[in-house]
């Protein structure tokens, strides 16, 4: 072997351990960000090869833990997830997954007040908005190391907490996406939302919030009250964009025509007022696909063992159901990822 490729391996294999401590330490950082927020992490059941899952007792399972899909060393993309309200990490797993085998490195974090047996306390919270955010800066600025271009968004609430982030931190993101992206509520519950004393009315309505129910990944039903902090950071995308601080950036948005859950609208608005690249897979009325169904595939539903009671089952989208589109949907991200 000649020297100079006897020296070339070496510095080849000292950079790739230094990049594996370095990946290493942003592990450490990520467990102990849940240590704070659960009270405590603990070994996973099921470890999984080149995932980092941060379980705890406190969590309903470790379906519902955050995680990281990494390859073991800083890629060029690295993107940050968040699911929506009353859910967890576990209905961005396909998306994750496929971002993954792309070559990127992927987060997905747990939104607080999430994927616990008990969550009545923080359901309750008049400034869990704000702890939403601060949240996710801090899962956002671990993240930063483990790519060289940062790219974030989420699954309806987080989404919106994602697209409030990037307003304000335009310089930091290169592209931004949406799946279901909760950027407007009923036009009644944004009108209640602004009136006296709502929050203390959707707490009382709220009673005693819980936890448990048929599917083992989301909660039984939406906090009143926690929708109620949701709008705030609604309120707060529109007045950044009336206030001229609109996106200026690569967005993808999946959105099915026919969510009742949250208006289409929204996210069409944001379209309208980003300067950037904007992807929008419209999911057309022919497919009827309900707000929460737009991330299900066919291994998650299975996954989800739901087994409905005969009341639910003649309610509009009380059942999780897949979404036929979603190939489709993963091939023009992963497409919008490849080009921007």
């Amino acid at each position: 072997m000649k020297l100079s490729t006897l020296f070339f391996l070496i510095a080849a294999n000292s950079s790739f351990f230094a990049q594996s401590q370095s990946i290493e330490a942003e592990f450490d950082r990520f467990d102990k960000l849940y240590q704070q927020q659960l009270g405590s992490t603990q070994g996973c059941q099921s470890p999984e090869l080149n995932v980092f899952r941060v379980c705890s007792a406190a969590l309903r399972n470790d379906g519902n833990a955050p995680f990281i899909l990494h390859h073991n060393k800083v890629t060029s993309k690295v993107v940050v997830l968040f699911h929506g309200l009353s859910d967890s990490p576990f209905y961005l797993r396909s998306i994750a997954k496929a971002l993954y085998q792309q070559g990127n490195n992927v987060v997905v974090g747990l939104l607080p007040g999430h994927g616990k047996k008990q969550a009545d306390v923080d359901m309750r919270d008049p400034n869990l908005a704000d702890r939403w955010r601060q949240h996710f800066a801090e899962v956002v600025e671990l993240s930063a190391d483990l790519g060289e271009n940062l790219y974030l968004g989420g699954f309806s609430t987080g989404g919106t907490v994602a697209t409030e982030y990037v307003l304000l931190h335009a310089n930091e993101v290169k592209g931004l996406m949406l799946f279901s992206g909760a950027l407007a509520l009923d036009p009644k519950i944004e009108w209640l939302s602004k009136i006296w004393g709502s929050q203390r009315l959707a707490k009382w309505l709220d009673g005693d919030y819980q936890t448990s129910g048929d599917n083992p990944f989301k909660y039984p039903q939406v906090s009143r009250s926690a929708a109620l902090e949701l709008a705030e950071i609604i309120f707060s995308i529109r007045e950044l964009i009336e206030q001229g601080k609109g996106p200026n950036l690569p967005i993808f948005v999946a959105h099915s025509v026919v969510d009742k859950t949250i208006p289409i609208l929204g996210v069409k608005n944001l379209m309208k007022a980003n300067q950037g690249l904007n992807v929008f897979f419209e999911i057309s009325k022919e497919y009827d696909v309900c707000h929460a169904d737009v991330v299900i595939n066919q291994t998650q539903f299975t996954e989800v063992e739901y087994k409905p009671t005969a009341l639910e089952e003649v309610l509009p989208c009380s059942t999780p159901s897949i979404n036929p589109l979603h190939a489709e949907m993963l091939e023009s991200l992963l497409t919008f990822m490849a080009t921007n």
